[in-house]
């Protein structure tokens, strides 16, 4: 800016022109310009004249007076405008190197701008080169997918098994062509439906229930289904159904696999056919060669009373011991069949000891006369208490082990020995016979084991005496062993486990004739039950599921003693068939007894109709006694103590602990496994069935499957599912979407309600 300077004093006056303003520095100055005229014009007169020349003064002044003002105006004027030129290049050169300023900055961002835009277009380029690597290796891995998720469709469908997906809101999200086949349905008629809209009505409820379970228990369930294909075809399935999660363990759907067991399942409805026909061909053969042998041992033990030569004695003991045996092969038959059905029961109740050994001495004592041999009892400890046994089980085992002794011994003797050590209690039979050899001791409890040793194949036997009595030994909690020395003789041992016990309370038995007895139960397990209390007592059951088949064998079975009618049946009520009865002649005289879970109910239903006695459901053994010792035995039913009240007091309210002690007394332990076991099966039936009647508002359908579930959860003793069946059973105007709702966690419960059955009846030891 130095090229713009001007003389300080103008500088000067510029700044006193701006400090006092334009008109006092004008009238100042002109002041001044006017006396300063004045006395230099004084001062010129007085040097040129020596004196005061006022006109040369007046002159100057005058002078002055008029110059002045336009001279310090135009001065003034000039100063003031030079100033703001200065000033206005001043600010123009202060604004020019601002703008040069601004200038070279801009010019150093553009050039950061544009080091950074080339750095960013390269990483954009780099970026647009990995995105198209990414691109492409995204097609590849897709390509890839596309192929596996190809390649695992292809096996998914053709695989025999068949599989769907169902979403968390139940919908089919996927299947694969076996499942397509069996419904019916292509996919695209499957995905986005619910099962409501592609099962079968009489499917669906089940399906449906099962969903529920394991998407409420996130557990997986394996379950047999049986399916009827469209085209008729009865198939069935084990169905895995397994809950599906994301990443963070959230539940989104439900995969399912079948596979077909259809050939698996008819092999075991054969093969169960055949146990069946098997039980019922050894339980007919054994009722019908019983009658003639017995009548062969009783006639024989009459002939050996009367006087015979010695050699019609032999013959007679010959013939007399062959009946025994074979009434022996009988019972291991028998027994066999039982233990290959798993149906072998264990009753244990208080014995005395004592007594059971010289029983079991006075068999051996007798087959060993019969053959010329000693026989010698050995006891130790004490043996004069109550133990808990089953006298029939042990009996049986003992029979055996010294019918055998006798059987391979020739002469010598026959010993037994019985300890009482602590819980356990020891049998020995020993005998002096041919013994067996040490590779033969391996196979000797197997079952039809036929022994290569030419001595005892001479001997006949029918190669499972042994296989059961270890069988009967280790069903009891106990083991049997062997050791023998070739011709020195075996000993067998058995040790049971036992405990002391009270000596029982001698009742007076309710005497009873055997009867024929027409059971009408639809209800199976019910029937079951009540089948097996009445065989236990020696009568004779003809069971009828249906009103017309109760009226069938009433017409065609003339040996009828009594009548168990229960009064709600499929096809009619039990008062129809107590009033038909009453009005033939030849019916009208058998008795009738009524079974129901409401007797009072009953008993007005049959009002005006003669009927011998009500039973409730479930049956109570000593109610049972008492009305059949009434009907057939009044002298015995007189003398007769009822031990207990006929109010029962539940001890809880899940289970009906005092049936179940009645029961498990009365039938055994095994027995109410296995009724537990038929309960658990016809359970889902029960169920689905009356969510399919709910499904369908069916009121009277529902009603009937709640009470058939209410009977036959009173036979196991489930005294909170009977109660619950029977508020479902009473509904009048249910709400249907709230009972379905229901009835799903009412299945969940009665689950739960069967495990603590089951450990019920696994603790029970009575």
């Amino acid at each position: 800016m130095s090229q713009y300077r001007i003389h300080p004093w103008v500088s000067q006056l510029a700044l006193v022109l701006k400090q006092w303003g334009w008109l006092q520095l004008f009238s100042l100055t002109t002041l001044l310009i006017i006396v300063a005229s004045g006395l230099i014009a004084l001062a010129f007169s007085l040097t040129l004249h020596n004196r005061v020349d006022w006109e040369f003064i007046s002159g100057a002044v005058l002078f002055a007076v008029v110059a002045a003002p336009p001279l310090v105006a135009a001065c003034l004027y000039l100063i003031k405008h030079l100033d703001a030129t200065l000033f206005y290049l001043q600010d123009s050169a202060r604004q020019e190197k601002r703008l040069n300023e601004n200038l070279q900055e801009n010019i150093r961002q553009l050039n950061f701008e544009i080091e950074e835009r080339k750095k960013a277009f390269q990483a954009k380029r780099q970026a647009v080169d990995e995105l198209r690597k990414e691109i492409t290796e995204r097609k590849k891995t897709q390509l890839l997918v596309e192929e596996q998720s190809l390649l695992m469709k292809s096996i998914v469908d053709s695989s025999p098994d068949l599989f769907y997906y169902r979403d968390e809101t139940g919908r089919f999200a996927s299947c694969n062509k076996m499942f397509e086949r069996m419904i019916g349905k292509s996919s695209s008629e499957l995905i986005g439906h619910y099962p409501s809209e592609i099962y079968a009505p009489d499917m669906a409820p089940a399906a449906i229930l099962t969903d529920h379970e394991v998407s409420v228990n996130q557990a997986e369930l394996t379950l047999d289904v049986e399916y009827s294909t469209p085209d008729g075809q009865l198939m069935w399935f084990e169905m895995r159904k397994v809950p599906f999660f994301d990443r963070q363990g959230r539940y989104i759907g439900l995969l399912g696999f079948g596979r077909d067991i259809t050939s698996r399942k008819m092999a075991e409805q054969a093969l169960e056919r055949a146990y069946q026909d098997k039980g019922k061909f050894i339980a007919t053969l054994s009722h019908e060669l019983r009658t003639p042998l017995n009548g062969i041992v009783g006639l024989t033990r009459r002939l050996l009373e009367t006087r015979l030569t010695d050699e019609q004695r032999s013959w007679a003991n010959t013939i007399f011991s062959s009946a025994e045996t074979l009434g022996n092969i009988f019972n291991d038959i028998i027994d066999l069949d039982k233990i290959d059905r798993q149906d072998l029961d264990i009753l244990y109740q208080s014995t005395d000891i004592a007594q059971f050994i010289l029983d079991i001495a006075n068999f051996a004592e007798l087959i060993c006369q019969q053959k010329g041999l000693s026989f010698k009892l050995q006891q130790v400890g004490e043996l004069h208490d109550y133990l808990k046994l089953d006298p029939t089980r042990v009996r049986q085992v003992l029979w055996n082990l010294l019918s055998n002794a006798v059987k391979f011994t020739a002469r010598g003797e026959i010993s037994l020995y019985a300890e009482l050590c602590e819980q356990e209690l020891i049998f020995v039979v020993s005998d002096t016979g041919i013994g067996i050899s040490l590779h033969e001791q391996q196979r000797i409890f197997d079952m039809y084991y036929k022994s290569s040793d030419g001595r005892r194949l001479s001997i006949v036997g029918s190669g499972i005496g042994l296989s059961v009595s270890k069988a009967l030994v280790e069903a009891m909690g106990g083991t049997v062993t062997v050791q023998s020395q070739m011709n020195q003789g075996s000993h067998f041992t058995v040790r049971l486990p036992t405990a002391v016990l009270q000596a029982p309370t001698l009742n007076q038995p309710l005497v009873c004739p055997e009867l024929t007895i027409l059971l009408v139960e639809d209800v199976p397990l019910n029937a079951e039950i009540a089948t097996n209390l009445l065989e236990q007592r020696g009568h004779s059951v003809v069971h009828a599921e249906t009103g017309e088949d109760a009226l069938a064998l009433l017409e065609t079975e003339d040996d009828i003693d009594l009548v168990l009618l229960d009064m709600q049946l499929p096809d009619m009520n039990g008062d129809q068939i107590a009033r038909f009865m009453q009005q033939e002649p030849h019916l009208a005289q058998i008795p009738i007894v009524v079974l129901s879970a409401n007797v009072r109910k009953a008993e007005q239903q049959l009002e005006g109709i003669n009927i011998a006695g009500a039973l409730a459901k479930p049956i109570n053994t000593n109610k049972l006694d008492q009305v059949l010792a009434r009907l057939f035995s009044p002298s015995a039913a007189r003398q007769y103590q009822t031990p207990e009240s006929d109010d029962k007091e539940p001890q809880d309210t899940v289970l009906d602990t005092n049936t179940l002690q009645d029961y498990l007394q009365s039938l055994g332990k095994g027995s109410m496994q296995r009724s537990m076991q038929l309960f658990q099966q016809l359970v889902p039936g029960y169920v689905n069935k009356m969510v399919e009647a709910a499904t369908m508002q069916h009121l009277q359908e529902f009603q009937e499957a709640a009470h058939k579930l209410k009977g036959a959860a009173a036979s196991v003793g489930l005294l909170w599912v009977q109660q619950q069946a029977k508020q479902l059973e009473q509904l009048e105007q249910p709400n249907w979407t709230a009972v379905q709702r229901q009835l799903i966690e009412f299945h969940l419960t009665i689950d739960t309600h069967l495990q603590l059955l089951q450990e019920y009846l696994a603790a029970y030891e009575g």
